[in-house]
């Protein structure tokens, strides 16, 4: 009998494509190796300054209210460069769009640890519009690539963003430790996983140029319709699926950026809050895995979003009431929640998508508009301790917003199309 042969995977052309004929893709291996090293960077350096925040702030003479811009910047431009991306991948195309960001990712990085306040700010921009680009494209290629199997491969990048999360906050004390006390060598050290995932994706970048030059000389046939930016904000279900991805965003970047500082202000030493803290991240692997197989089951995904918001205020009720003595059970708790809700959000972009081309630009809008509104969560947050002087008026705040995000939730998880 003959043995089989595998097969390289044919897709649609990419949105935009000048040629509608079917497009070869590399060998699998090398395009999932590309996609998980992409998505270990796509919240590494954002969780690698949490625990350091302090350092930082102390470093510079920042208030609660400056230091919480520090991780809420990344975050405001997170939403802005989502604007950009589908357009910028029209134009240029996902490969090369994907390809630039983790070079500017690891360039943020680099002059984010530079001695200056200016620099700070600076690479915070530069890295936050870099993992807006890589969070929009990211649903459109899964998409694109993996029409079939789009909510495994969803599980999969979203528990390697979570582990590259996770990993970031649990050793970046050690490594700030390891290299004499200076904040600024941990932080620069994550620029090595993103120049990584950059040469391994660059193949990307040389065979889809191949083929869309091959595809220039083409007849032009079955080319994709637009849809707007203008059509999709008429849409309801384009709102529900902004808002749920908006408010878990918000909630996660609060836990990102203050639960390590909680904890330290109950009495937590710094490099227990950041173990603590790194569990946490580590355990939404749990959420981030199951919460998008499940829900690529089901039709309507309204009782997963109930599970996941009910585990996150569950989490947060407990920082509020005994923040040291449950430190391990809330994380375990906020990690299953979150992990869950920012599976179930990215899942619900391409389960509520019709086409590729719908995916991008639902993620555009989704993580456009939700990335600002999640930069107001942390500034919030600082505003409101340092002008209630505790935690308990933020909480309570991101307890109210459990209760919009398990709204928007149950409508976006119905079973129509965008």
């Amino acid at each position: 009998m003959a043995r089989p042969t595998a097969t390289v995977p044919l897709v649609d052309a990419e949105p935009g494509h000048p040629s509608g004929s079917p497009r070869l893709l590399s060998h699998p291996v090398l395009l999932l190796a590309g996609i998980v090293l992409a998505s270990l960077n796509m919240r590494g350096a954002l969780a690698s300054m949490a625990p350091l925040v302090g350092d930082v702030s102390a470093h510079y003479g920042l208030s609660s209210t400056v230091s919480s811009l520090v991780t809420s910047v990344p975050v405001l431009f997170l939403g802005l460069g989502s604007m950009v991306a589908p357009r910028l991948s029209q134009r240029f195309g996902t490969e090369q769009v994907l390809f630039a960001a983790l070079a500017a990712l690891a360039a943020g990085i680099v002059v984010r640890s530079l001695s200056s306040v200016v620099a700070l700010f600076a690479g915070s921009i530069l890295l936050g519009t870099a993992i807006a680009l890589l969070n929009v494209l990211m649903p459109g290629l899964i998409k694109r690539d993996f029409p079939h199997r789009a909510a495994s491969m969803t599980s999969l990048y979203t528990c390697a963003m979570v582990i590259g999360a996770s990993t970031a906050a649990g050793v970046s004390v050690p490594l700030e430790k390891s290299f004499g006390g200076s904040w600024q060598a941990a932080l620069a050290f994550w620029a090595l996983p993103a120049a990584v995932a950059a040469a391994v994706w660059f193949p990307q970048v040389v065979l889809s140029r191949r083929t869309r030059f091959a595809a220039a000389a083409a007849p032009r046939t079955n080319s994709p319709v637009p849809v707007r930016d203008a059509g999709l904000r008429r849409v309801p279900l384009a709102w529900q699926v902004t808002c749920f991805m908006g408010l878990q965003s918000l909630l996660v970047y609060v836990v990102i950026a203050w639960m390590p500082t909680i904890l330290t202000d109950h009495g937590m030493s710094k490099g227990t809050a950041g173990v603590v803290f790194a569990v946490s991240n580590l355990i939404q692997v749990v959420g981030a895995f199951v919460f998008p197989l499940l829900a690529g089951r089901m039709r309507n995904q309204g009782p997963l979003v109930a599970v996941a918001v009910s585990l996150t205020a569950a989490g947060y009720v407990g920082l509020l009431v005994d923040p040291v003595g449950g430190a391990w059970a809330w994380a375990a708790l906020l990690g299953v929640g979150q992990g869950g809700a920012v599976g179930l959000a990215l899942t619900m972009i391409v389960l509520r998508s019709r086409d590729a081309f719908t995916a991008a630009r639902l993620s555009g809008m989704a993580q456009g508009v939700g990335y600002l509104l999640a930069a107001a969560g942390p500034l919030a947050a600082g505003a409101l301790y340092q002008s209630s002087g505790g935690w308990t008026a933020p909480i309570v705040l991101m307890l109210l917003l459990c209760g919009a995000q398990l709204a928007a939730g149950l409508g976006a998880g119905r079973d129509r199309k965008v």
